[in-house]
């Protein structure tokens, strides 16, 4: 299990601006050399300096330290050679390594045999070319790959606002179908329709998408516009002029705190941004009649799920975490600096910012927000020190029930599912479960003074969880907090492939902070 190291408290006189060494490779392609006008796209020559602003302004990045491709500059051979000079060799063990991608997301058949459905994904580039049956002039995931092998002590941030989708057949011949307007996909050329499949999508190849054991134990942050089974899209909502990557555009809004923080603590995790970065895209999605589903990926260690979305520069900290936050019906509370922790996530290169009180990390690590679908209470208001009491779910929906209490210790007892249990079943909607019951033979007894935190997530999807929730955690087993929800978190990104039509996973959560005094 991945473990946090001790955190160290954070504060301005320990914090720095980045290393010189630091690189971003920012990459927009709108236009495009041998490509018909109708594939052009208007979005990314907007997105790239969105993206700019915001790692100087939120990230630390100096000036200096961003290469921007655009357009005709951004060829096959120019994207190569800034990866191999700017990336790899301008950097050092340790050193941030950001790479941006902002066009078409395409499939070429696969030359050396890895991939399963025999095609490799790729980028575009500006210099892309439709050869004999097949595209020419791309950056292969395969090279991505290759890149990622040589970057492996740094700590990588790799965002792809493009996707491929393997249930479109459409082709450049106008008796197979026409491309789809703001569609970031190319089709292959020539090719004849055949029948629709669910492949994945351009996650690129870290080792994310086919090993993703790999991608727990690895540094690398792989942000992505769709999932394997959708397509990205320029926001049409906008003038043409004005237009920019439905997901960029909600990627760089989500790190706001008014946007993204969803529990109210003044940190924008990596978690919450995910979840504020797919409902603003499903927003989209259910107003164009195109657009069926769009779910943006993100694949990185569970233990940087928490992790602040911003980089606590003393610029950047100022803006991120000093903004008033709205505390009850009038008064403003401004967060400290007190509540937040540096930690250095064992195994990799990647120093994280989370928050410091294990109750305050739980939002932070599930990312969503709770919707009142499932409630959570005690069976009494005040609690001393050996007050007998009950705990009680009710969720409006069906599902598996997991329900946590974590303390500020950082230490977590799975109360549900438990071998004390007389049966375990699933939740049926709007109807109360009690623990212990009856059945159980011994009541739970307040141990205090403490502030603890309940958690209940209820799944409505059977998703196997026995390897990170096993019924004999239950009740004995001293946890981990933070490294406990993080691998449900993590668990509960995961595709749901038992449908028609892949998805996500549908899960709800109710939280309760209680005190024992």
């Amino acid at each position: 299990m991945i473990r946090y190291a001790a955190a160290l408290l954070l504060s301005l006189c320990l914090v720095s601006g980045a290393k010189a060494a630091d690189r971003a490779l920012l990459i927009g392609i709108g236009t495009y050399a041998t490509l018909p006008e109708k594939m052009f796209l208007e979005g990314p020559k907007n997105d790239v300096p969105l993206i700019e602003k915001l790692l100087k302004e939120k990230q630390g990045f100096a000036p200096e330290s961003i290469r921007v491709l655009r357009d005709k500059d951004a060829t096959r051979a120019a994207i190569l050679a800034s990866i191999d000079e700017w990336l790899i060799a301008g950097t050092q063990p340790g050193d941030r390594v950001y790479f941006y991608f902002s066009g078409h997301g395409l499939q070429v058949k696969d030359q050396n045999g890895d991939e399963e459905d025999g095609l490799d994904e790729a980028l575009s580039t500006f210099d892309i070319a439709a050869g004999d049956g097949d595209w020419t002039n791309v950056i292969l995931d395969d090279e991505i790959d290759a890149m990622l092998a040589k970057l492996k002590d740094r700590a990588v941030s790799i965002v792809i606002d493009a996707c491929h989708s393997g249930t479109i057949s459409r082709s450049l011949s106008p008796k197979v179908g026409e491309v789809l307007e703001s569609a970031r996909f190319l089709p292959r050329p020539f090719a004849k329709p055949v029948e629709a499949v669910k492949t994945r999508g351009l996650r690129i190849d870290v080792a994310v998408v086919d090993k993703p054991e790999i991608a727990k134990q690895n540094g690398v942050e792989a942000w992505s516009a769709a999932s394997s089974y959708q397509v990205a899209w320029d926001d049409t909502r906008l003038p043409p002029d004005e237009r920019h990557g439905v997901f960029t555009l909600s990627y760089v809004n989500g790190h706001e705190i008014a946007a993204g923080d969803s529990n109210g603590n003044g940190i924008v995790s990596n978690a919450e941004l995910l979840e504020y970065v797919k409902k603003q895209s499903q927003t989209y999605c259910a107003a164009q009649t195109q657009c069926q589903s769009l779910d943006p990926q993100l694949e990185v260690n569970y233990a940087l799920l928490g992790a602040s979305a911003v980089k606590p520069t003393a610029d950047a900290t100022a803006q991120q975490y000093q903004q008033p936050q709205t505390g009850g019906d009038t008064q403003q509370q401004t967060p400290d600096y007190g509540k937040v922790e540096e930690v250095k996530v064992e195994n990799t290169q990647q120093t994280a910012y989370v928050a410091a009180d294990p109750v305050d990390a739980v939002g932070d690590i599930l990312g969503k927000a709770e919707t009142g679908d499932v409630k959570v209470a005690l069976s009494s208001d005040s609690l001393k020190n050996g007050d007998v009491f009950r705990i009680t779910v009710t969720s409006s929906t069906g599902g598996h029930l997991i329900l946590y209490d974590v303390d500020k210790e950082g230490k977590a007892t799975q109360i549900f599912p438990n071998e004390a249990a007389q049966k375990i079943t699933p939740l049926s909607a709007n109807t109360p479960l009690t623990i212990p019951d009856d059945y159980y033979g011994f009541d739970f007894e307040a141990e205090g003074p403490s502030e603890n935190v309940l958690v209940a997530i209820v799944i409505a999807d059977d998703v196997d969880l026995t390897k990170v929730a096993p019924n004999d955690y239950g009740l004995t087993k001293e946890l981990d907090a933070r490294t406990t929800i993080a691998d449900i978190a993590g668990t509960l990104q995961q595709t749901w492939t038992r449908d028609t039509e892949n998805r996500s996973v549908n899960w709800s959560l109710g939280l309760l902070k209680y005190a024992v005094y």
